[in-house]
């Protein structure tokens, strides 16, 4: 499915950014059979539906109240479980001066602890600096934007690609992220207020400024609230901070609606979207990948946006574990989810999501998307396939 664009212009800029390349197309050898997990809608559809919600999570007005006016900080109510995933809109939440505030959602790992003793992890690469992506943002990389929610330890920045819907053409409200982004992992449960800024700071604006800018400066096609969330069952399970066996199942895909309303989707609103090929070749057989994000721990600030093209090596956690890709990178925190893009057959396609990166901010690792991370997208689009 081609990549859509708002002109040809845009797209001729892309093109120049992103001259990478697989050296082969059939699927990948490390695609592991386990189930995906889903995660369920917010508190009204869940009320619908029947769902059994979560202790604190609104399911009245008066509740929706007390959950805008702060009930949502109440972390020893984690909702944990799939079908208790809860994210109600709070208008005008999201100002540039709480985005500015937010702070990276980084997992990092030692090189003794990268799996330097299986047989699928390659040397270490050397590191890649970093470059900033051509302003304004939706003329170069329209699909990119910022995810930002709220924590136990405070609001969090990640980033995220608006990806194509096969259940809605030309008209998708999917984003592409990690699953740390939205979840936890085995020691918590969901974030809360998570929502997607595509084209964050179009313009490049410095990081002070961006804390006093109008909105439509740091946020040109609106703010975007998740109504449904979905990541892996295995990321649940064995996610956490340092890096491991769930990093291999660090993805995730949002379902978002607009803050301000409307009937456009999210893709007919940036014009733009990519396909996501699941089953691409394994990191062996990829010769170039181009990864982007809005890195946020120093000596990054978040405000612009960022880029690194490398040939990928392997990285891998466990015999039984898919191997990731793994790339010489000089992006840190707030780069997590942001998506890892290769050239197929003429087309930008996203192959995986940035997930873990080592102390020395020399490289990053992301998921290969076998089985485990179709089933995720599968799911979610499944879900809205009915909708309009």
């Amino acid at each position: 499915m081609p990549l859509i664009r708002r002109s040809t212009v845009a797209a001729a800029a892309m093109t120049a950014l992103l001259v990478v390349s697989a050296s082969a197309c059939g699927p990948g050898d490390d695609e592991a059979a386990s189930a995906s997990d889903s995660s369920a809608a917010s508190a009204g559809q869940q009320a619908k539906d029947g769902i059994k919600l979560p202790e604190g999570v609104p399911t009245s007005l008066d509740d929706l109240k007390k959950w805008k006016e702060g009930g949502w900080k109440d972390w020893d109510k984690w909702a944990r479980k799939a079908s208790e995933f809860a994210n109600p809109m709070i208008k005008d939440f999201w100002q540039p001066s709480r985005m500015a505030k937010a702070k990276d959602s980084s997992t990092t790992v030692s090189t003794q602890s990268a799996g330097q003793d299986q047989a699928a992890t390659d040397p270490e690469p050397p590191a890649v600096p970093a470059k900033q992506v051509s302003r304004p943002y939706h003329q170069n990389m329209a699909p990119v934007g910022k995810v930002f929610f709220d924590s136990p330890e405070g609001p969090m920045v990640c980033s995220g690609t608006v990806v194509d819907d096969p259940a809605h053409p030309g008209k998708s409200n999917l984003v592409w992220t990690a699953g740390h982004c939205v979840h936890s992992g085995k020691q918590g449960g969901w974030m809360r207020n998570i929502v997607f800024v595509p084209s964050y700071n179009d313009n490049g604006l410095g990081a002070e400024q961006t804390q006093t800018a109008a909105q439509n400066e740091v946020s040109p096609y609106g703010v975007w609230w998740a109504d449904w969330s979905q990541t892996s069952s295995e990321w649940i399970a064995n996610g956490g901070k340092t890096g491991g066996v769930g990093s291999a199942y660090d993805f995730a895909v949002l379902h978002v609606k607009p803050e301000g309303g409307g009937g456009k989707s999210l893709q007919e609103t940036v014009g733009a979207s990519v396909p996501v090929w699941f089953g691409a070749p394994s990191a062996d057989r990829v010769s170039s990948i181009g990864a982007y994000g809005y890195p946020q721990a120093p000596p990054y600030d978040g405000a612009k946006m960022f880029n690194c093209t490398s040939r990928p090596g392997r990285l891998s956690f466990s015999p039984t574990s898919p191997t990731m890709y793994r790339i010489g990178c000089s992006m840190t925190g707030g780069t997590s989810g942001g998506g890892w893009f290769v050239n197929n057959d003429g087309k930008t396609v996203l192959v995986s999501n940035s997930s873990i990166g080592s102390y020395g901010h020399t490289w990053l690792a992301g998921p290969h998307l076998g089985s485990e991370a179709k089933g995720v997208f599968e799911a979610i689009s499944k879900k809205y396939a009915g909708q309009g």
